[in-house]
C-alpha cells in the first residue's frame, strides 16, 4: 500500500514538472509573436517614415500630413483584421492565422507612421522604453501573482469602451483638455489589462490541446498583449513626448 502511495505521489510529482514545463514554453511562444509583431511594426514604420514608399499613403504638410486613398485603407485595415482573425481564428488553418497576425502588424506599422512621425525620435525612443518597463512588470506580476484578476475585466473593459467614445468625440472637438484626460486613463486601462491579458492567457493554457489549437491560442494571446503594448505606447506617448 505504501508503494502504491509512492507511485501516486511521483506521477502527481511528475505530471505538475510536465505541466509547469509545457506552461513556461507556451507563454515563451506568445512573447515571442507579440515581440516580432512588435519589431515587424516597427520595421514597416520605419520604411514609411524614411524612404520613398511612404508616399504611397501619406503626405507630409505643414498641418502634420494628409492620406492618400491607400494610406485611408492602411488606416482602417488592421482593425478590420482585428476582428476578422478575432472571430474566424478557429475556422482558418494555423499558417493562415499566421499570415492574418504577419500581415495586422505590418499594416498596422504604416497606419502608426504618420502619428510617430509628430513626434521627435529621442522622444520615440524614451517612452518605448518606459512602456517596455511599465509592460513587462505589469505582464509578471499577472502571470506570478496569485490574486484572481477576473473581477477587473468589467471595469477595463467599461474603460475601454469610455476612451474609445471619447476619442470620437474629440475627433471632432480637438480638445487638448480632453486628449489629457483620455491620454491618463488610457494609461490606468492598459496597463491594468496588461496584466489581466497575462493571467488570462496564462489560466487558457491546457496541456491536452493538439498543437494546432494551441498554435492558434498563442496568437490571439499574443495579439491581445500586442494590442496592450502599442495602445499604452500611444497613450503614453501623448502624455510623454516631444512633438517636432
Amino acid at each position: 500500500m505504501a508503494q502504491y502511495d509512492n507511485r501516486v505521489r511521483s506521477v502527481g510529482a511528475t505530471g505538475a514538472v510536465a505541466v509547469d514545463e509545457g506552461l513556461r514554453a507556451y507563454m515563451l511562444r506568445v512573447y515571442n509573436y507579440m515581440l516580432m509583431g512588435l519589431a515587424l511594426t516597427g520595421a514597416t514604420a520605419w520604411i514609411a517614415l524614411n524612404t520613398p514608399l511612404g508616399a504611397l499613403f501619406f503626405a507630409q504638410t505643414a498641418q502634420g500630413f494628409s492620406l492618400s486613398p491607400l494610406g485611408w485603407i492602411a488606416l482602417f485595415a488592421p482593425l478590420g483584421l482585428v476582428f476578422f482573425l478575432s472571430f474566424r481564428i478557429h475556422a482558418m488553418s494555423f499558417a493562415t492565422a499566421q499570415m492574418v497576425f504577419w500581415a495586422y502588424a505590418g499594416i498596422n506599422g504604416i497606419a502608426l507612421a504618420p502619428i510617430v512621425f509628430l513626434y521627435t525620435a529621442a522622444s520615440i525612443a524614451q517612452v518605448f522604453f518606459v512602456t517596455a518597463a511599465t509592460f513587462g512588470a505589469m505582464s509578471l506580476w499577472g502571470y506570478t501573482t496569485k490574486r484572481d484578476l477576473t473581477g477587473w475585466g468589467s471595469f477595463l473593459f467599461m474603460g475601454l469602451i469610455g476612451i474609445i467614445i471619447a476619442s470620437l468625440v474629440n475627433f471632432f472637438l480637438q480638445s487638448g483638455t480632453m486628449q489629457l484626460v483620455i491620454s491618463i486613463i488610457g494609461v490606468i486601462v492598459f496597463t491594468g489589462l496588461t496584466a489581466y491579458d497575462t493571467q488570462r492567457i496564462k489560466e487558457e493554457y491546457d496541456v491536452s490541446l493538439d498543437g494546432t489549437i494551441a498554435g492558434k491560442n498563442a496568437i490571439m494571446g499574443a495579439l491581445r498583449l500586442y494590442l496592450d503594448f502599442i495602445n499604452l505606447f500611444l497613450m503614453l506617448l501623448r502624455l510623454m513626448g516631444d512633438r517636432r
